[in-house]
């Protein structure tokens, strides 16, 4: 099973490698388009791993165990402000992924975990939610055995307006 760490700034090089094998894997399940991602420069990858790996973000990976290993998942949550600061802040899984040959090992399992503990302890979120595509039994699923629920809410589906993504949430610890 591979390690799983926080995203460093300087593994801006192993999140292009991992974004773009993410994007051309399953192009449906994210909002950026593997063309966009192919065409950003060095400096914005550098900069886009900074700000994953700031202040209201924790973005995990997982690897080998040795530096420059590739990474064989991703997740990363992101603080939501609320619009009335009375209520408790929450997170947002905003990103997801196990490479192919790493699926159905835990690996998915493990990288909630951890999201799920860091979104708590470390970004003070109550809450984690996440959107899931209607037609997407699997993941729903996935999300129920570790405690998401439905919350009744949905939005258009980024890539195909005429879907839903259904929300879901969990309270933390």
């Amino acid at each position: 099973m591979p390690r799983v760490r926080r995203l460093r700034a300087d593994d801006w090089q192993l999140l292009r490698t991992v974004r773009l094998e993410m994007l051309a894997d399953t192009p449906m399940a994210y909002v950026e388009s593997l063309d966009a991602a192919r065409r950003q420069t060095d400096t914005q990858w550098q900069e886009r791993a900074a700000a994953m790996s700031g202040d209201s973000s924790v973005t995990l990976v997982a690897d080998g165990g040795e530096d420059g290993s590739k990474l064989s998942g991703l997740m990363r949550v992101v603080v939501k402000h609320p619009q009335d600061p009375e209520k408790p802040l929450q997170a947002m899984l905003i990103s997801v992924y196990v490479a192919p040959e790493h699926r159905g090992l835990g690996l998915a399992d493990e990288l909630l975990n951890q999201a799920c503990k860091a979104a708590g302890e470390d970004l003070g979120a109550e809450h984690l939610e996440l959107g899931v595509h209607q037609d997407n039994s699997r993941a729903l699923a996935f999300y129920r055995r570790h405690g998401f629920e439905t919350t009744g809410a949905s939005r258009p589906y980024p890539q195909d307006t005429s879907k839903l993504e259904l929300v879901m949430e969990r309270p933390l610890p």
